[in-house]
């Protein structure tokens, strides 16, 4: 099998529809539209989300909220993630990834206080919370923002 005799499956395909060719092909005279009104016309029909001249929903509901352009989303990692790290390694990004514990990264890291560490660690991480930068510095390791 290769690229040159691929062909739908029976039965998957169906052939076009031939309107307005007389009446004997079912589809004559006003080619399945019916009689008159909008829709038969040329162009005719009317756009997404048209209601009929009543309130359309989209404008019925109110508007909330506000997403700002500039706002920073950091990948969260809590402390008790960091236990699995040897004492005395440096736990950076790349260690990080190896270790599965950040997917995609977004625009950095940041490092949350929940959980305990016992293992002097050098964590190296674009954001800290105040709690885990204690934590961090009290299990004798040390906090760097890159």
């Amino acid at each position: 099998m290769d690229l040159s005799n691929l062909q739908p499956c029976y039965g998957s395909t169906h052939s076009k529809k031939r309107i307005g060719r007389g009446h004997g092909s079912g589809t004559g005279k006003t080619s399945g539209k019916g009689h008159k009104g909008q829709n038969s016309r040329s162009g005719g029909g009317v756009k997404p989300g048209f209601e009929g001249g009543q309130m359309p929903l989209q404008r019925r509901l109110p508007k909330r909220g506000f997403t700002p352009l500039s706002r920073t989303v950091y990948t969260l990692v809590n402390l008790r993630d960091l236990e699995l790290f040897d004492a005395a390694s440096v736990v950076d990004l790349e260690a990080l990834g190896k270790a599965g514990l950040i997917g995609q990264l977004k625009d950095g890291i940041k490092i949350l206080g929940d959980g305990e560490l016992t293992k002097a660690l050098t964590v190296k991480a674009h954001k800290f919370s105040k709690s885990a930068q204690a934590k961090i510095e009290a299990a004798g390791g040390t906090v760097e923002v890159i």
